[in-house]
């Protein structure tokens, strides 16, 4: 029989959590990545790990020498949320005897953050913490457009995007060339990919010269093709006269004139249609318009997450307390049919579990043996919803060793001819 994902209930956690720990965590898979490949030898031994454990006990300069230790800490400490930071000079579990000064971060994932909440101005269907799929095209829309930037603009192939758990993604760049940015490289960075700026106050955030930047040009080309069906269709931008003021305040030279015409229509695709032909009319009409989709749908980046190397991000794969669901990695080659509300809790993944194990138990009673329980746990991730996934973090590690591969042999090569 096929189950079904019931309500999530937080009361549950604490007995959820050390199941998921024990039996579900991927934790060959994470050693495998935060390793990377195991040079230079003591890049995971230095990471720094934060546990935020029941009652917001907060554990930070967390650190261990091999998978098992990490294994062994996460199922005695029960973390409800980890966090990972800089991989420092020493092992963070020393920081305090090290001498003053000395204890330094070095290296980090360039790290980006995207939040629901950052785009409170522009959706009309959810604020705050809620999210639906009609505002979820705007995460879509910045993994894309972020995504295609990290690569052709600055070379990064390695690039992992993850769900929150909540309302939000986290891109991690793992390029060793992202690795081991400085700070003020990663502000630079963060500042390029910056577009929308203003706080509360200010009415337009968005502001192009003339000339486009090409990357820009690119994010209207993505922008362009979920703009009418994501404002007009989704969001009823146009559709009552307290979002549509929002948009006029854009364009104020138009503003009087629109807002007379706005009040006879009787369909948003109608205002909206307006809003275009006079547009076209006007000076600088490309330009408004494109500011227009810009300040509405470009991402929307916590700069001060990408641009500190020691700032602390939740780690892939850890539990939303909030929602019970997975901070799962998603795939970028089939974006719009990923769907947060189909990322499973923690309660229906024990809950496959629980049900697989049942139905292990009856066949082995009647084939008179049992599976081991060493080689059953091993699989065990593999009997729930947690197998999608994990397959799509290890296609990602995959990729990322076969580059890695292919670099020391251009340069076995290298030194070779030399």
């Amino acid at each position: 029989m096929a189950l079904t994902e019931s309500r999530y209930d937080a009361s549950e956690l604490p007995d959820l959590l050390p199941v998921y720990y024990r039996r579900l965590f991927p934790y060959p898979q994470y050693f495998r990545w935060l390793s990377y490949g195991g040079v230079p030898k003591n890049y995971f031994q230095n990471r720094e790990f934060s546990f935020t454990l029941k009652d917001d006990i907060y554990v930070r300069y967390q650190s261990f020498n091999n998978q098992n230790e990490l294994e062994k800490e996460m199922q005695k400490m029960v973390p409800y949320k980890i966090d990972l930071g800089a991989v420092y000079s020493h092992k963070p579990s020393q920081h305090n005897s090290v001498k003053s000064g000395a204890f330094q971060a070095e290296s980090k994932e360039l790290v980006f953050d995207i939040d629901m909440t950052d785009y409170d101005d522009v959706r009309t269907c959810c604020s705050s913490a809620d999210i639906c799929r009609k505002c979820w095209t705007l995460m879509t829309i910045a993994i894309k457009i972020l995504d295609r930037a990290l690569d052709e603009d600055f070379g990064f192939l390695h690039c992992l995007w993850v769900y929150s758990g909540r309302r939000g993604v986290h891109c991690w760049v793992c390029d060793e060339a992202a690795r081991g940015l400085s700070q003020a490289a990663r502000s630079a960075v963060a500042e390029y990919l910056s577009v929308v700026k203003g706080g509360i106050d200010t009415i337009k955030k968005v502001q192009l010269t003339r000339s486009i930047h090409p990357s820009i040009e690119e994010a209207l080309t993505v922008i362009n093709g979920y703009f009418e069906e994501y404002a007009v269709n989704k969001q009823d931008l146009f559709g009552t006269k307290e979002n549509w003021q929002k948009i006029l305040a854009l364009v104020p030279d138009l503003q009087d004139g629109l807002q007379k015409d706005f009040l006879k229509a009787r369909s948003s695709a109608e205002r909206w249609k307006m809003l275009q032909i006079e547009l076209k009319r006007s000076m600088d009409s490309k330009k408004s318009m494109e500011e227009i989709k810009l300040q509405y749908c470009y991402p929307r980046l916590d700069v001060n997450v990408s641009k500190s190397i020691n700032h602390l991000l939740k780690s892939p794969f850890s539990v939303h307390p909030k929602t019970g669901r997975i901070s799962v990695p998603i795939d970028v080659k089939n974006l719009d049919t990923f769907d947060p509300f189909s990322v499973p809790t923690i309660s229906f993944l024990c809950k496959e579990l629980d049900h697989k194990i049942e139905d292990e138990q009856v066949n082995a009673d009647t084939e008179n043996g049992a599976e081991p329980e060493v080689k059953r746990r091993t699989r065990d991730y593999k009997k729930t919803s947690l197998l999608g996934p994990i397959k799509i973090f290890e296609q990602f590690l995959d990729e990322m060793e076969q580059s890695r591969k292919g670099l020391l042999l251009e340069q076995s090569d290298r030194e070779r001819d030399f």
